[in-house]
């Protein structure tokens, strides 16, 4: 039997990923069936179970990506303020619709699910560690959470003006700290 690439089973994996985040974002993680990935990625149930052990594995790598892309994004170039603006955009942005439902209901899975919960805390972590050197772990939190009310603010309020939503944090962010008192 000939041997299949490591770019070819790479692409199998990411068909799976996108056809679970698809179903995940439409019905949420526990309205979506292993049979509707199945349709949605038109492979067949065995090779689907021969990446990932059900639903959960595939939740988990989803948010995995996920929290690896969003650190990435952080450490891009010299200012992490720019770069933690440049998320705040993103996460806001109409292509980021199901990122946003992903992120919404794996945060909802925290409370279940102990994997789910280390990921999301490693992803609060990844953010204080980019942040460590030029901020207070105070602020980094609050940065933290300024992140997550915005996806969820965004995802539920269409009238949200998410350009000025930024350019208030970016006030904030660059305000000199006696100014702040």
């Amino acid at each position: 039997m000939p041997k299949v690439s490591d770019e070819h089973l790479a692409g199998r994996r990411r068909q799976i990923l996108e056809a679970a985040a698809g179903c995940f974002a439409r019905n949420g993680f526990h309205r979506t069936s292993m049979q509707d990935i199945v349709k949605e990625s038109g492979l067949s149930a065995g090779l689907i179970y021969r990446y990932f052990d059900g639903k959960d594995d595939m939740i988990l790598a989803i948010v995995g990506e996920w929290h690896t892309s969003r650190a990435a994004g952080l450490r891009t170039g010299d200012d992490p303020f720019a770069a933690y603006l440049g998320l705040l955009k993103e996460i806001a942005g109409p292509d980021a619709a199901l990122r946003r439902n992903l992120g919404l209901q794996a945060w909802a899975e925290t409370v279940r699910e102990p994997r789910i919960r280390a990921l999301a805390r490693q992803g609060v972590d990844d953010q204080r560690e980019a942040f460590k050197d030029i901020a207070p772990d105070a602020v980094i939190r609050v940065l933290v959470a300024i992140y997550q009310g915005l996806l969820l603010q965004v995802s539920w309020d269409d009238d949200l003006d998410a350009e000025a939503f930024v350019a208030a944090v970016r006030e904030l962010v660059r305000r000199p700290a006696s100014a702040a008192d």
